[in-house]
C-alpha cells in the first residue's frame, strides 16, 4: 500500500513539473512558476490526505467534496497542458532519431522557441476553459436550480385528474448541502409552483441518515394537497459507508425512513397508493432501489403492483432509470409515467433546447435526462436537486420537474355512413 502511495505521488509531482514548464515558457516570472507549482502540489497533497482521513468515515463531508473538486480542476489542466507538450516534444525526439539513425549527426534535438511558446500559450489557453468552467460550476451551478415542465397527454387518465400537477424532485443528498439560504432558495422555488402532489424519487443522503438532520425543517416546509412521497436510492441503504455492524446499517436506514416520515413524506417501500379525485382514483407505486451494472436491485415490481388495477393509470416511482428499460417497458402491467433519477446529468455536459443536449452520462444510461417515451410508456429522469462528489455543476443545473398531466381524447373515427 505505501508503495502504490509513493509511485502514484511521485507521477503526480512528475506531472506538476512538467506541465510547469508551460508556465515557464511563457512568463519570465520566476514567482508565478513557483506559484503554479506550490499551489497544485498543496491541492493534490490535501485530497491524498482527505483521502487517508476519510477512509474510516461515513460522511463525505463538504470539505472533502472541495478537496475533490480542485483535484479534479488540478489534474484536467495539467493534463490539458502535458498533452500538447508531450505532443510537441515527442515529434521533437522522432526527428531527432532519424537524424541520428539516418543522417548520422545529433547535434540538434530540432528547439524551436518560437513554436515552444505558442503550443504553451495555446495549451494554457485551452487548459483554462475547462477548469475555469469547473471552478465556476463550484461555485455557482451546484444551486443554479431550474424549473422544468412538461404537459404530458394520457388516454388513460380520468377526467377528475385533468391539470393536475406533479412537482418531482430526487437526489438530496443532504450530506453535500453547504449553504442553508440557497438551498431555502430551492426549497421555496418548489412550493412556489403550487403543485398537487411531491414526488421524491430517492438518495435523500449520501451514506447516513444524521445527514438529513441539519436540513430537515427546510424539506418539511415542502407543501402539496395530496402529500408528498418517497422512494429509496442506491444512497440511502448506507453501502457506500463503513459499520461497525450490519445492525447498525440496518438502524441507519430505518432511521432515515422515520426522518423522511417525520418529514411529512410517506415511504413507498415495494407498495402503491392510491391517489383520489371525487369518484376517480390513480395508482401511485414505489419500487426499492433497482440498478442494472452492480447496483442493489432491492426493487420488486411484481410485489408494489399486487394490489393495483390493471385499467388503473399509474405512475411508478423507480430511482434507477435502467429499470424502466429492464423491467417496466415491456412489462404486462401498463404503467403509463415512470419517474426516475440517479444520473445526476453526471453534473456536467452541454444543454441549448432544441439544439443539443449531451453529457458523459448518456453512454452509461439511454435514459438519462428529460421526457422519453417508448412502447407507449413514458419517463421522466430528473437531474437532481443536489450534487455529489464534485461540488459543482456545469451546464446541467439542478432540477425542479413540473408535470402538469393532461386527458387526452380518443379521436372518433369519421362515420360515412
Amino acid at each position: 500500500m505505501i508503495l502504490r502511495w509513493f509511485i502514484f505521488f511521485c507521477i503526480i509531482i512528475l506531472c506538476n513539473w512538467y506541465s510547469s514548464l508551460a508556465i515557464k515558457t511563457v512568463t519570465k516570472s520566476p514567482w508565478l512558476y513557483y506559484t503554479y507549482l506550490a499551489l497544485n502540489f498543496i491541492i493534490i497533497a490535501n485530497f491524498i490526505i482527505q483521502i487517508k482521513t476519510n477512509n474510516n468515515s461515513r460522511l463525505m463531508t463538504p470539505f472533502f467534496s472541495y478537496s475533490l473538486g480542485f483535484f479534479i480542476i488540478a489534474i484536467i489542466l495539467q493534463s490539458t497542458i502535458i498533452l500538447f507538450l508531450f505532443i510537441e516534444d515527442f515529434s521533437r525526439l522522432l526527428i531527432w532519431l532519424y537524424r541520428v539513425l539516418f543522417k548520422g549527426t545529433s547535434d540538434t534535438f530540432n528547439y524551436v522557441p518560437q513554436r515552444r511558446l505558442f503550443l504553451s500559450q495555446l495549451s494554457i489557453l485551452l487548459a483554462s476553459i475547462p477548469a475555469s468552467a469547473l471552478f465556476i460550476g463550484m461555485l455557482r451551478g451546484k444551486y443554479n436550480y431550474k424549473v422544468i415542465k412538461h404537459q404530458l397527454s394520457f388516454e388513460r387518465l380520468p377526467d377528475d385528474f385533468n391539470n393536475f400537477k406533479i412537482a418531482h424532485i430526487s437526489d438530496f443528498h443532504c450530506g453535500s448541502f453547504d449553504n442553508k439560504e440557497k438551498l431555502k432558495y430551492g426549497i421555496d422555488l418548489i412550493n412556489k409552483q403550487e403543485p398537487d402532489i411531491i414526488l421524491f424519487t430517492g438518495d435523500m443522503v449520501n451514506n447516513i441518515a444524521n445527514e438529513v438532520l441539519p436540513w430537515k425543517e427546510m424539506i418539511s416546509s415542502l407543501n402539496a394537497p395530496y402529500g408528498k412521497y418517497s422512494i429509496l436510492g442506491n444512497h440511502d441503504y448506507g453501502d457506500y459507508a463503513k459499520w461497525d455492524s450490519e445492525d447498525d446499517k440496518v438502524n441507519n436506514l430505518k432511521k432515515l425512513i422515520k426522518l423522511q416520515n417525520d418529514m411529512g413524506f410517506k415511504v413507498l417501500l415495494n407498495s402503491s397508493e392510491k391517489l383520489h379525485i371525487n369518484q376517480s382514483s390513480i395508482e401511485l407505486i414505489g419500487v426499492e432501489n433497482w440498478g442494472s451494472g452492480g447496483f442493489k436491485k432491492n426493487g420488486d415490481l411484481d410485489l408494489a403492483l399486487k394490489n393495483t388495477n390493471s385499467n388503473d393509470f399509474k405512475i411508478l416511482m423507480s430511482h434507477d432509470p435502467s429499470h424502466w428499460q429492464k423491467k417496466v417497458i415491456l412489462n404486462s402491467e401498463h404503467i403509463d409515467l415512470t419517474l426516475s433519477g440517479h444520473t445526476h446529468g453526471m453534473q456536467f455536459g452541454i444543454e441549448i433546447p432544441g439544439l443539443i443536449k449531451w453529457s458523459p452520462i448518456q453512454y452509461r444510461y439511454k435514459y438519462w435526462a428529460g421526457i422519453y417515451q417508448e412502447m407507449g410508456r413514458v419517463i421522466n429522469v430528473n437531474r437532481g436537486f443536489g450534487f455529489l462528489a464534485y461540488p459543482g455543476r456545469v451546464g446541467i443545473y439542478p432540477e425542479i420537474s413540473i408535470i402538469n398531466l393532461k386527458k387526452k381524447e380518443i379521436k372518433k373515427p369519421l362515420n360515412n355512413g
